[in-house]
């Protein structure tokens, strides 16, 4: 067989890097980190970015489920920060996990020149608890009741929002059946009912805000969170004027055959739509 010669890659295009635990916020006693997935050509400055939540019953996310897939973004040209959060079990309760996700967000702003983000470009991106996560990321963008002291001085609003298979109106869901302790984690010393539905999308909408862009994807089969949720936030984001894109992923579970790389192509190019200007 004859030597083949292969060209050289001098951009690095392609190639992407992983640094792994790197400490985003302090503040809480509690060190919370992320594993940030970078292309490996440094040199370019000012990317987009996606910060990404795994879905965990709002507990502890594993920051390792999705980096192959993660990791194609990367290689794309995002700079992806998969991130963890302090843990409902651990008697963090709502709204914990939503501040660490805004801080996550404005660490990144913060660091951009380090990293080589572009501020005005990011996005958020979760699955399950990490879904509703992102949606309450993308509605209440700089909302003062779930900002910490850290990085303040910079923004935690996102330029647009991929949400799959998450919560979106908890008091249309069984939790007893995923969880019987749930809602009483979630809402600590406070009113169960009126946690839950600061917690849910649908819950709150407001008419005459603006929204980035959405896209929100859901298994029809799904028994955990039933496709219904999706709907339910579809129709409320249509009812004040919002034209989200929505996929349904017929026969779908919760997680696993949900994913195929025809819905990871739509979920790439929404991104690609609302982040590579």
């Amino acid at each position: 067989m004859p030597i083949l010669h292969l060209p050289i890659n001098p951009t690095l295009q392609g190639l992407a890097r992983t640094r792994w635990d790197v400490t985003y916020s302090t503040a809480t006693g509690t060190p919370l980190k992320a594993v940030l997935i970078t292309p490996w050509n440094e040199a370019i400055k000012n990317r987009p970015a996606i910060v990404f939540v795994q879905g965990s019953g709002w507990g502890f996310p594993d920051v390792n489920f999705e980096i192959p897939q993660l990791s194609e973004l990367a290689q794309a040209g995002y700079v992806v920060m998969t991130v963890t959060h302090r843990n409902r079990y651990d008697g963090h309760p709502f709204p914990a996990f939503l501040q660490d996700v805004k801080c996550a967000i404005r660490f990144l702003r913060a660091h951009a020149d380090q990293y080589g983000v572009d501020p005005q470009r990011i996005g958020i991106y979760g699955t399950s608890s990490g879904g509703n996560t992102a949606l309450l990321v993308a509605m209440t963008g700089d909302d003062p009741r779930y900002k910490t002291e850290e990085y303040q001085e910079y923004s935690d609003s996102v330029c647009c929002m991929v949400e799959c298979f998450g919560p979106t109106w908890i008091e249309k869901m069984n939790l007893e059946d995923i969880d019987p302790r749930m809602i009483e984690t979630l809402a600590g010393d406070r009113d169960p009912i009126q946690v839950a539905r600061e917690m849910s999308p649908c819950c709150i909408i407001e008419k005459d805000k603006k929204y980035p862009p959405m896209l929100l994807a859901h298994g029809d089969a799904d028994q955990l969170v039933p496709f219904e949720q999706c709907t339910l936030m579809y129709e409320a984001l249509q009812a004040i004027g919002q034209e989200p894109m929505m996929l349904r992923v017929a026969g779908a579970p919760h997680e696993g055959g949900f994913w195929s790389g025809e819905t990871i192509r739509y979920i790439r190019a929404f991104l690609d739509a609302h982040l590579l200007w």
